[in-house]
């Protein structure tokens, strides 16, 4: 066999491992890695942008990095650390988030990227939010589930929690926001 159909063999089960990969940890999330819309990006930035000042963010299940970059890229003054379980979306974020401080660290709306955006591994069930002024989700009506005590107990008061499509269970919002996307997708803030 030649080299190079060794080569395709070889990438072939790559792509093969990593999408099992995927796969098992998206079993185990209960959901896999899904970026959010330009829209509702658009509309989360808005209301992140709506609290004035420094502040400290943590995106809970940051996936692909994409709405946790656009976030920092375009509201002044916020910091952004993303927590991710799951290697390969975090990977690309990490990745992401470095060819971003290198390339668009003059002229974003935010500033410099350097320094106020990070992707780590961690379980949001065991991150603690005790220093984020604001918490962005993107996940799923379980997660919210039993994120709604740690939240109550650790997030400051005043603290504004931005969750994309799903409500937390118990708990009023103080804006219920409609995206202008195709799914009239829905974006709930809470301020604890």
């Amino acid at each position: 066999m030649p080299l190079s159909e060794w080569l395709l063999w070889l990438i072939a089960f790559a792509v093969l491992l990593a999408v099992a990969w995927m796969a098992a940890r998206s079993w185990r999330n209960g959901i896999s890695p899904m970026p959010a819309s330009r829209a509702v990006r658009r509309l989360v930035i808005e209301e992140v942008n709506r609290i004035s000042g420094y502040a400290s963010i943590v995106e809970a299940g940051s996936g692909w990095g994409t709405m946790g970059l656009d976030v920092v890229r375009h509201c002044p003054g916020k910091r952004l650390t993303g927590i991710e379980n799951s290697s390969i979306p975090l990977w690309c974020s990490q990745l992401l988030a470095r060819l971003a401080v290198r390339s668009r660290t003059a002229g974003t709306e935010g500033g410099s990227l350097r320094g106020r955006v990070h992707f780590r591994r961690g379980d949001i069930y065991r991150h603690s939010y005790r220093d984020a002024d604001i918490v962005l989700c993107y996940l799923y009506p379980g997660a919210m589930k039993q994120l709604e005590g740690k939240f109550r107990q650790e997030l400051a008061h005043g603290a504004t929690v931005i969750s994309v499509c799903f409500a937390i269970p118990g708990r009023r919002p103080v804006r219920t926001l409609t995206c202008g996307d195709a799914l009239r997708t829905k974006v709930y803030v809470y301020i604890y």
